[in-house]
């Protein structure tokens, strides 16, 4: 792990291009995929999911490329969400997407812990759906032993998280051959046009829109290689971990998808137990199938927490390090691991999990949350890409600053459709979470003796504060419903 002093990692601590691509695919590999053919079955058939992962997919990959050519053309640049957005938009702009990144990562941390709950339950009745009083003290003691051990050192972390992705993939690999054994073409035909079964291209696309949040959930960390850049042997490593995970994740995400809709049909997709990926199998083998997979999520889960755990503390850290978050978050232990970011989300995750209480869809709740706050930070991302081909900064070879444009803007285009499909409510919560955050913007400024806001950023300050507010109002009133 690296010192607290030195901005770049010691070569002992660089990290090889295999390990790199484990972390992006164990950050992205994580509850999500188990929990694909219900929330798939709620909202769409097979016409509609094709559609759902076409988008998807396509927009992802634009952004996988746009992290891939801004790692390369900005190598200066680490911790890439928080460094894009303030190097293309300012100092607020940039801390919010940091801000914004840590918070995303934290509702997916709690997310995971809901989940571990619930998927034990069958052993443990009172745990519920993950919501329940002893659901949340398993989940707070959790959430503390991680903390320490991640602070035994970053390194270490990285080595059992990589165990872990290649844990839990077996399970997913089990399902998708046995579910393609027990394909039934009948099925998967009933299923292809969804709801009523009546063809029409406006419904099937409203219902696509219905799986946006949850495509963008189970593609959380395809910057992971990014965030991650300060621990790479070779630069250029960065960007092909970032592609060739994305592409192996996106195989493994349409075929759980799509081979479930010829298991079962579309209604009953919609009402089974989550981890769903259990009951689907269940349904073929039998009960060590839903055994077999709730296994399969634990690993999973768990793998995943401890990456995006580090992904949320060097996203506070390297700021910090730079003097752009409040220079608290910047201290180490003799490990090298950021203790205090660390310890900052643990304290949110754990009031997360105190709000879980009052909620009543826990799951789906913190899954939407987490992906509706990266939204802005994947935005910010894409908008840095587009601008720099926009003013030729790091270009001189024209045919390649047009090729990078068309991606930059497809992936500008693509996050902006994802904020509309997420909707006002969610972009209203996510404003409740935002606002806060300014405080450490505020103490940071005060630190470097800087002033506070600029016009623009006032006024961006603004209205976060009335979209806070807003959203305050209608939770109150009930307008908005958690």
């Amino acid at each position: 792990m690296t010192t607290t002093d030195s901005p770049t990692a010691k070569a002992d601590d660089k990290v090889s291009l295999p390990t790199l691509t484990a972390m992006v695919v164990g950050s992205m590999i994580g509850s999500g995929v188990f929990l694909l053919p219900r929330r798939f079955g709620t909202e769409t058939g097979v016409a509609g999911a094709l559609i759902a992962w076409g988008i998807a997919g396509t927009g992802m990959l634009m952004l996988a490329f746009v992290f891939q050519r801004l790692a390369t053309r900005k190598p200066d640049l680490d911790a890439g969400i928080f460094a894009y957005a303030k190097a293309g938009f300012g100092d607020y702009v940039g801390f919010n997407s940091a801000f914004g990144f840590w918070a995303s990562a934290c509702a997916g941390n709690t997310s995971y812990w809901v989940l571990i709950a619930a998927t034990t339950s069958a052993l443990f009745p009172a745990f519920g759906a993950g919501d329940t009083v002893p659901a949340i003290i398993l989940a707070s003691v959790g959430v503390w032993l991680f903390c320490f051990l991640i602070l035994r050192g970053v390194k270490e972390a990285a080595i059992i998280n990589r165990i872990a992705t290649v844990a839990k993939i077996v399970p997913i690999v089990v399902f998708i051959l046995v579910a393609i054994v027990a394909f039934k073409a009948g099925v998967f035909s009933d299923n292809f046009w969804g709801g009523d079964g009546h063809y029409s291209w406006a419904s099937v696309f409203e219902q696509a829109k219905g799986t946006m949040l949850i495509t963008v959930f189970v593609f959380l960390g395809i910057e992971g290689a990014s965030v991650y850049s300060r621990f790479a042997r070779k630069r250029e490593d960065v960007g092909r971990a970032t592609v060739i995970g994305f592409l192996s994740v996106l195989a493994v995400f349409m075929l759980v998808t799509l081979v479930s809709y010829g298991v079962l049909p579309q209604h009953e997709l919609a009402q089974v137990y989550q981890p769903s990926m259990a009951a689907v199998l269940e349904s073929i083998v039998g009960h060590w199938g839903s055994v077999f997979i709730r296994v399969g999520v634990i690993v999973s889960v768990l793998g995943a927490y401890l990456a995006w755990t580090l992904m949320a503390a060097e996203i506070l850290y390297i700021p910090a390090k730079t003097d752009d978050m409040p220079r608290f978050l910047a201290r180490t232990n003799a490990k090298g691991a950021p203790v205090s970011a660390l310890v900052m989300a643990g304290i949110l995750v754990q009031l997360l999990l105190i709000l879980l209480l009052f909620t009543s869809d826990a799951l789906n709740f913190m899954l939407d949350l987490t992906a509706a706050l990266s939204l802005i930070p994947y935005l910010l991302a894409a908008g840095y890409a587009l601008k720099l081909t926009l003013t030729r900064e790091t270009y001189e070879d024209g045919d390649s600053r047009r090729g990078d444009m068309v991606i930059a803007a497809l992936a500008t285009v693509y996050t902006v459709f994802l904020v509309y499909a997420a909707g006002l409510s969610h972009l209203l919560l996510s404003c409740i979470l935002y606002a806060p955050g300014a405080i450490l913007y505020i103490i940071a400024r005060r630190e470097r003796g800087l002033r506070l806001f600029r016009p623009a950023e006032a006024v961006l300050f603004a209205v976060i504060v009335i979209g806070a507010v807003a959203g305050v109002v209608a939770l109150v009133t009930g307008s908005i419903q958690i």
